[in-house]
């Protein structure tokens, strides 16, 4: 039976990503967030306007996205209830948000420098994507989605199928957040009907099978 209910929350299950950025006077900032999606060689990004990530993107139009594999998951955590902005906004003060002006250091996590933009990497995650902020759009009540373009990508080549510009599913282990809690450790199901339509490799399925 369905119920006629409001949900207070509608995360059902995207991967957490970390994004680096930096503000106009070139100090780094790192967050967490699962509200992005990708099509192509560009990606949405979900941000509430008064975080200082989504200022950072709006000024400066550069970011970094590090996805996050779930061994992070304590990484990502440490930075739940911190801001870089100062002075907090009330919203995240009722939550309990306490302002971090060195979030990397607060996180454990280590600063990388970009190849084509000046926001910063987050050296431990293993997929990296540099971008470009081509546009940004107002979203629900207080939030903007920004485009952003992926000029390069970053990957651990341990994740690769040998010898292609694939991602290994099974190798890859992402950091997922559904209804504002961690899972990981995903498991193959079934073989898709899209992989094989779109002849994307196998590598470890194979294996696996």
């Amino acid at each position: 039976m369905h119920l006629n209910t409001p949900l207070k929350v509608h995360y059902y299950g995207s991967a957490v990503v970390l994004l680096g950025t930096r503000d106009e006077e070139g100090r780094p900032n790192v967050a967490p967030m699962s509200s992005a999606w990708w099509l192509g060689q560009s990606a949405m990004l979900g941000m509430g306007d008064r975080s200082r990530t989504a200022q950072n993107m709006r000024a400066v139009r550069e970011c970094t996205i590090n996805l996050v594999p779930s061994g992070l998951a304590d990484a990502v955590d440490r930075l739940a209830d911190l801001t870089a902005a100062d002075p907090v906004p009330e919203t995240k003060a009722a939550k309990g948000y306490r302002f971090e002006p060195d979030k990397f250091t607060a996180a454990g996590l280590t600063e990388q420098e970009s190849e084509l933009v000046g926001a910063p990497r987050v050296a431990e995650s293993p997929i990296q994507l540099e971008c470009r902020i081509t546009a940004v759009h107002p979203f629900g009540k207080g939030c903007s989605a920004f485009e952003a373009e992926i000029l390069r990508s970053h990957v651990d080549d341990s994740l690769l199928v040998p010898g292609t510009a694939y991602v290994d599913p099974l190798a890859w282990d992402p950091l997922v957040m559904k209804f504002c809690d961690y899972f990981g450790e995903a498991r193959n199901l079934q073989e898709s009907t899209l992989a094989k339509n779109w002849r994307m490799p196998r590598g470890r399925l194979d294996r696996a099978a």
